[in-house]
């Protein structure tokens, strides 16, 4: 358990039910027992204690655990468990496989297992397969182990914390971080089942993690008033908007924390816990962490905190690789540097800002190279938009334009829009449509999925 600490940490709460450390070890030990030498496990990842219990007896025994969205369809989970080549399924919902029991009872008489190797894959998480089917990331026991210990430094984050979450257990944000980073620093655990404002305002932690939709809803519904005797309020999975930022702090008194990462890398760049917060920035590398933007062409685009380019990042966090595609893991991973996909800019002073993803929020307009995030939090800069996505649609003469898709909060024309973006950044970066819509499609993370708007 040298990943996860020992037994004497403090308890977790999942939904409503509770569990010691040591009862912990001991009904994981009992799973572990009985998964020992498959190739993979498969786990109904719900947002219950018997999926925590079976992630750490995967961890135990040195099997990788491969967490299956409890909501993927037939095709994704039949995707997943073949591409895996997952044996058994630990807990519920057996999906055609050898099921293990978690409810089973501690373990009596269970070998002892030795520490598997650094490098040996932990998980293997399922990308989002926005690009194609979706690919196994295999992140191994170095990797994790590395990145919890660089944000509990970040953060502060300490056995005497109290975490609270209520996030998906089957990504990064969820497990990796919500689950394994309190099992590993000692925290208690609280999640909340669901990131209810009622749940998250009711269960008196002192560190919190949530998306950019719990912080609105958090500001919403006054809820965020409960969390002034918090000690750290952290947002990911997506940009926080200004706006909610600003409200969060002068509701709760918390300038929130934001932090950038990938499946493939696990979190790499940070705000700190004793440092500035930026609005819309992302903050700096975490220990270990080297980063850099590139052009196109491979060529090196300057921090000057304007000049947009792809990040690429080298870290001790990096996967071990996709599953059965050595292709697509050489082409993301080129020389040690992991190409992310994501457009930033990065300032002389080394803070970052992610302007989105090189395939949807990089705007080739005119000849200008447009990031669509800037244009986005000028809009949502206006009291009257609630919620936009920005993103490049075929033009005749422009190869592309810029247009926006704006959920209103209140009576606003497409002409106001469009001015008020152009009074305030370049010509060339205002919207040459507004697109009034009543909600953005969004996944279980919060994060909108622009290739679902229409592109016409």
């Amino acid at each position: 358990m040298t990943l996860l600490g020992g037994p004497e940490g403090r308890p977790l709460r999942v939904a409503g039910e509770e569990i010691s450390r040591s009862e912990l070890v001991s009904r994981a030990a009992f799973v572990a027992a009985r998964i020992h030498g498959a190739r993979a496990a498969a786990v109904n990842a719900t947002a219950t204690l018997d999926t925590v219990i079976a992630v750490v007896g995967g961890l135990m025994c040195g099997v990788p655990v491969v967490p299956v969205p409890p909501d993927s369809g037939p095709a994704e989970r039949d995707h997943i468990l073949g591409d895996s080549g997952a044996e058994l399924v630990v807990g519920e919902g057996g999906f055609g496989l050898p099921a293990v029991p978690v409810g089973g009872g501690a373990s009596t008489g269970s070998p002892e297992f030795p520490e598997p190797p650094g490098d040996a894959t932990a998980l293997i998480l399922y990308t989002s397969g926005t690009t194609g089917a979706p690919k196994g990331v295999m992140i191994s026991r170095d990797a994790i182990a590395a990145d919890l210990d660089a944000l509990a430094e970040a953060w502060g984050w300490t056995a005497e914390d109290t975490l609270v979450h209520g996030l998906p257990l089957f990504h990064v944000h969820g497990l990796v971080l919500g689950v394994l980073g309190a099992l590993r620093t000692g925290s208690a655990l609280v999640h909340t089942g669901r990131p209810t404002p009622e749940a998250y305002a009711a269960a008196g932690g002192t560190l919190y993690f949530g998306v950019p939709t719990v912080w609105s809803r958090m500001v919403e519904s006054g809820a965020a008033r409960e969390l002034r005797g918090a000690r750290l309020l952290v947002s990911g999975s997506a940009g926080l908007p200004a706006p909610v930022f600003e409200a969060l702090e002068a509701m709760s008194g918390h300038r929130a924390v934001e932090r950038y990462g990938m499946t493939e890398t696990l979190i790499t760049v940070s705000a700190r816990h004793d440092g500035e917060r930026r609005p819309g920035q992302v903050g700096l590398p975490l220990r270990g962490v080297e980063t850099r933007l590139v052009a196109e062409d491979g060529s090196p685009v300057p921090h000057d905190g304007e000049s947009p380019g792809e990040l690429l990042v080298r870290t001790p966090t990096v996967f071990n690789g996709y599953l059965n595609r050595p292709e697509a893991t050489a082409e993301a991973l080129r020389d040690g540097w992991f190409h992310t996909g994501d457009i930033a800019t990065i300032a002389p002073d080394g803070w970052h800002r992610i302007v989105g993803r090189a395939s949807t929020d990089l705007i080739k307009s005119g000849g200008y190279r447009i990031g669509a995030g800037e244009i986005e939090a000028a809009l949502l800069s206006h009291p009257a938009v609630r919620e936009t996505a920005v993103i490049g649609t075929p033009h005749p003469d422009l190869g592309e334009q810029v247009t926006a898709f704006v959920v209103a909060a209140g009576a606003v024309t497409e002409r106001e829009l469009i001015d008020f973006v152009a009074g305030g950044l370049s010509a060339h970066k205002r919207p040459r449509a507004v697109r009034f819509v009543d909600a953005l499609p969004r996944n279980a993370l919060g994060k909108v999925q622009k290739k679902l708007l229409p592109q016409t």
